[in-house]
C-alpha cells in the first residue's frame, strides 16, 4: 500500500549527474513508493534537482527502508565529527 506522502525540503548543493556533468541542486523530494529500478517492493526514493532548470539534470535514489535509516545514521555521524565552526 502506497502512502503517496511526499516531502519536499530546500537544499543547496552540487550533484553530478548523466555524462559526468556537475550542477546545482536546490531541492530534495523524498517519498516511499514502488521503485523503478531497485529490486524491492518499495523504497525510500530522493530525487535532487534544480527546479529552476533542465528537468534531466536531476539525480535519483531508490533505497530500501533498511538502507535508508543507515544513510540517515552516517549522515549524523558524519556530521556530528565536524566542528560546529565548520557546519554553517
Amino acid at each position: 500500500m502506497c502512502t503517496y506522502t511526499t516531502v519536499r525540503t530546500e537544499v543547496d548543493g552540487s550533484a553530478k549527474g548523466p555524462g559526468g556533468a556537475w550542477f546545482h541542486v536546490s531541492r530534495a523530494t523524498v517519498y516511499f513508493d514502488h521503485p523503478v529500478h531497485a529490486m524491492a517492493e518499495h523504497t525510500l526514493n530522493i530525487d535532487f534537482a534544480d527546479p529552476d532548470r533542465d528537468p534531466a539534470k536531476r539525480v535519483a535514489l531508490e533505497l530500501t527502508a533498511e538502507s535508508a535509516r543507515a544513510l540517515v545514521a552516517a549522515i549524523q555521524e558524519a556530521l556530528a565529527a565536524v566542528p560546529e565552526e565548520l557546519r554553517s
